[in-house]
């Protein structure tokens, strides 16, 4: 006789449908997908930010119905017949299969409280909201938009850079976008730049950094290179929380940490303390 015996019972799995669970990229708890939907995508355990798109953030900001998006049929071209992995055409055409989107940057009018702004948002899922030749000039019309109607510019942030598929064209919307932003400033016009998470590179080296008043979310990390390539050139290890929106805040980089589910009544409440400055200063020119 075997002194032990294998019985053939088939295990019933239970099956769970994916995408029912997402897990935490600071905390690491696993949480029902449901709940951190309900929750405006912001991790109930930790308030963590998870990225969102940028009709998701324009849903959050704008009043509703109120967004009217301009200059959606510019599209990028391909100056340097760049290939890399795959050729930056394809590139460009699955980025738009996936999101849905012609480009990393969305613009157009809208309504925040009532008040009338021109908005600029960059979707981190579009070749990881990287800043082109369109993306530059979104902005730029933007902000030029916004000059003309004489009303506030505000623009969202989440970009791993500028884009190197494009090579020196993506650099100059640098100086481009920045120089935007000058000229937009002289009319006196509030701009309010919004960080989430992440900002690195060429956008916020440009724009990104330049609001009038700079508002992240938290824990957005935020800077120009990497962590990694920053302690392998000064050679010293960097400080903790480095490159996060409450490492910024604390040194001065940026005016205001805000959660996202205050965030459309923060720009509210901003956009009338800049109104009321603005018109009291027209009325002293007068």
């Amino acid at each position: 006789m075997a002194w032990f015996k294998r019985e053939n019972k088939t295990s019933k799995r239970v099956k769970v449908p994916e995408g029912l669970w997402v897990k935490c990229n600071s905390c690491k708890e696993i949480i029902y997908r449901k709940e951190v939907d309900k929750n405006l995508k912001v991790c109930p355990k930790c308030n963590y930010h998870f990225r969102i798109s940028a009709r998701e953030r324009i849903t959050l900001l704008a009043d509703s119905g109120s967004f009217k998006e301009m200059n959606e049929s510019l599209v990028s071209k391909d100056p340097l017949n760049f290939k890399d992995q795959m050729n930056y055409k394809d590139r460009l055409k699955d980025s738009q299969k996936k999101t849905t989107l012609t480009e990393a940057a969305t613009a157009g009018t809208a309504t925040i409280g009532g008040y009338p702004v021109l908005l600029v948002v960059l979707d981190f899922s579009f070749m990881g909201g990287s800043m082109g030749s369109v993306v530059g000039e979104k902005f730029v019309m933007a902000a030029e938009m916004a000059a003309e109607e004489k009303c506030p510019l505000i623009s969202v942030a989440s970009s791993g850079g500028a884009r190197m598929h494009e090579g020196i064209i993506s650099l100059m919307q640098m100086a481009k976008t920045s120089a935007s932003v000058a000229r937009f400033q002289e009319g006196s016009l509030p701009f309010i730049s919004i960080l989430a998470d992440p900002t690195f590179g060429g956008v916020s080296a440009s724009f990104a950094m330049l609001g009038d008043i700079i508002i992240a979310e938290p824990k957005s990390l935020i800077g120009f290179a990497g962590p990694r390539v920053i302690e392998q050139t000064i050679k010293q290890q960097l400080p903790d929380n480095f490159q996060t929106a409450e490492f910024l805040l604390q040194h001065g980089m940026i005016d205001m940490i805000v959660n996202r589910k205050e965030l459309r009544q923060t720009v509210a409440q901003l956009l009338s303390l800049t109104a009321q400055n603005h018109d009291s200063q027209e009325t002293d020119e007068q």
